[in-house]
């Protein structure tokens, strides 16, 4: 049995990839692999030389970019000097999983593939790529990935004589023991805040509460949107950042979803367990006070506000007593099911807590035990940080958009950090965010004389907001904005900051109002309207461009009229204008940051 060792290692950014790696585990499990998950940074890299056999799992960032938990990992693995047999007894497999309304649809994955097999690694599988744009989501690649996959293993280290694969039917032990203790309470009442030694600055296990300074609606009253600048004190807290960083904030579950989830499991909040290892493979959760109360594991760590996945089902359906219910958790979890769960489930955006409310039976017989297999932790939010320390000294701004919208659900589905962030008011507390700070993905220019032209509409002028503080607080200018949204008299977001830097010769602004005319007008046609001064910067003057904002439709359109401006103004063909992006790109000289 020793050689029935198998390593799931993951890059994930919002819990997905690690959604899936731990599937991967549990399945591995099933066939009796000693099966060990971690994040890659987590993994000491010097042992994979060692490893006979490791399953990858990957997101991608950005534009191209790994998740923060597989940096480090995959730095080391890009050394030069690393032999071309190194990984030659290692087999492997990657599965990636991306969104195809990204321009890099799983990059990572492509990279990190290519990467294994020129270092001698043998890939026991195809490459996946799940594509979350997919009708059924990455499922639809994951589930017939993984059959082959296992295939593929288990005629590589057969089952034992004497074994079998665990039947599905069997219910796993939970991820970690949890123990019921009395005490007194007051230590673990209200915020926790770490009590380790900051050494490495604030962290996902160890945030700075930044006090609250003010939390402004920045659209019209009327307007259909409700869009905020937010001001954060971080004094005190050792953090810097620098133009294109990101502020990571971790956001509690909202007060009226806390006290219906604690109603209807019937639990008592102020009770206090303590966790315990229940598999030496699996870690406890860092971040979590020990003993913990109720309270805190359903207001701060249990996601209740997130769509369960399909994991959900399959658990519940152990639990459940009651037939009607049983079977639809079991229809849920086939294959032949994902369409069904998909449009119950994830079309209409229904949260776990929505999902439990539906099922009144099953409530009743969820093991405590089990709640911390049935719902993932509450993932951190990224905002791209739209101030710059220089002209605003230890403060951190966020532009965002509150997240409201309706499906065929009653009520209007809420984004959880933005709902919760739009409703503090520092007027009446002293409230307190929980937040760090990561480098972002968009990188500029270190040379003051270097040009930058910046396509931001909407919030995606969040970095460019940043850097244009950050460079005409240093009294530099070749800064270009194209900003767009629909009204000039109600989502122009921060305008008496613009005409100023206008006048003096530090901004040239060109603006996009889509509705204030009959004729609806975008950053990509004022890209084209000025196309010999955009084809003079980029191509004379050597100007780097930057777009973010919207995934959807926006960077494919700025990027076909960025090539437009090159074939008309430089003469070139369109292949040749391509070419001339794709070098640009490969110099990054041409930058994108979206998002969905």
């Amino acid at each position: 049995m020793e050689s029935r060792q198998l390593t799931v290692l993951y890059g994930s950014q919002t819990g997905t990839a690690q959604d899936v790696a731990e599937r991967v585990a549990r399945e591995a499990k099933r066939r009796h692999f000693s099966t060990k998950v971690l994040a890659m940074d987590q993994y000491p890299i010097a042992s994979l030389i060692h490893e006979a056999m490791v399953i990858f799992v990957c997101s991608t960032t950005g534009q191209g970019d790994e998740p923060d938990n597989m940096k480090v990992f995959w730095k080391f693995l890009l050394r030069k000097n690393l032999p071309s047999n190194s990984l030659c007894q290692l087999n492997f497999a990657v599965l990636g999983l991306g969104d195809s309304s990204y321009q890099k649809f799983n990059f990572v994955a492509k990279k990190l593939q290519k990467r294994l097999l020129q270092l001698g690694g043998n890939p026991l599988h195809t490459l996946g790529l799940a594509d979350d744009q997919h009708d059924l989501g990455p499922d639809a690649v994951v589930d017939p990935w993984l059959n082959s996959l296992w295939n593929k293993v288990l005629s590589l280290y057969p089952l034992p004589p004497d074994k079998a694969i665990i039947s599905e039917h069997i219910l796993p032990p939970p991820r970690y023991k949890v123990k019921f203790v009395d005490g007194d309470q007051d230590s673990i009442n209200g915020l926790h805040v770490p009590t380790d030694s900051n050494i490495t600055g604030p962290s996902q296990n160890n945030p700075f509460y930044a006090r609250l300074v003010s939390n402004d609606r920045i659209t019209a009253d009327d307007h259909w949107q409700d869009v905020r600048l937010i001001k954060l004190d971080v004094s005190g807290s050792g953090l810097s950042h620098a133009a294109g960083d990101v502020v990571m904030i971790q956001p509690p579950n909202l007060p009226d979803e806390v006290q219906t989830f604690i109603q209807l499991l019937k639990l008592n909040p102020q009770d206090r367990v303590i966790l315990q290892q229940n598999d030496p493979d699996v870690q406890l959760p860092p971040s979590l006070p020990q003993p913990c109360t109720i309270q805190h594991l359903v207001e701060q760590y249990w996601d209740i506000h997130a769509v369960p996945r399909r994991w959900f089902f399959t658990l519940l359906s152990y639990f459940a007593d009651d037939e009607m219910e049983k079977e639809k958790f079991q229809e849920f979890s086939t294959a032949e099911g994902q369409e069904e769960l998909y449009s119950y489930c994830n079309r209409p955006r229904r949260t776990t807590l929505e999902v439990l409310q539906d099922f009144p039976h099953v409530i009743n017989t969820i093991p405590v035990d089990y709640l911390f297999d049935l719902i993932p932790p509450i993932q951190p939010r990224a905002f791209s940080i739209a101030s710059s320390l220089k002209a605003h000294p230890n403060e951190v701004h966020v532009l965002m958009a509150v997240v409201q919208y309706r499906t065929k659900m009653v009520t209007p589905r809420r984004g959880l950090c933005s709902t919760w962030l739009s409703s503090l008011n520092p007027q009446k507390d002293d409230v307190r965010v929980p937040m760090w700070v990561r480098r972002g993905t968009i990188s500029f220019p270190k040379t003051p004389a270097t040009p930058v032209i910046m396509v931001g509409p909407g919030t995606g002028l969040a970095p460019f907001r940043g850097f244009i503080q950050e460079r005409t607080t240093l009294g530099i200018g070749g800064n270009v904005l194209f900003f767009g949204c629909r009204n000039k008299d109600k989502d122009f977001f921060c305008a008496s900051e613009w005409q100023p830097l206008v006048e003096k010769g530090f901004l040239s602004l060109y603006t996009a109002f889509s509705r204030d005319q009959e004729e609806k007008v975008y950053v990509q046609q004022r890209i084209k309207e000025n196309g010999a001064v955009i084809w003079d910067l980029i191509h004379n003057q050597e100007a780097w461009i930057f777009v973010a904002g919207n995934a959807k439709q926006m960077p494919t359109d700025v990027q076909s009229a960025l090539q437009s401006v090159l074939m008309d103004h430089g003469n070139m063909g369109e292949t040749e204008a391509d070419r001339y992006i794709h070098s640009l790109e490969h110099r990054r000289r041409y930058q994108v940051e979206a998002w969905s």
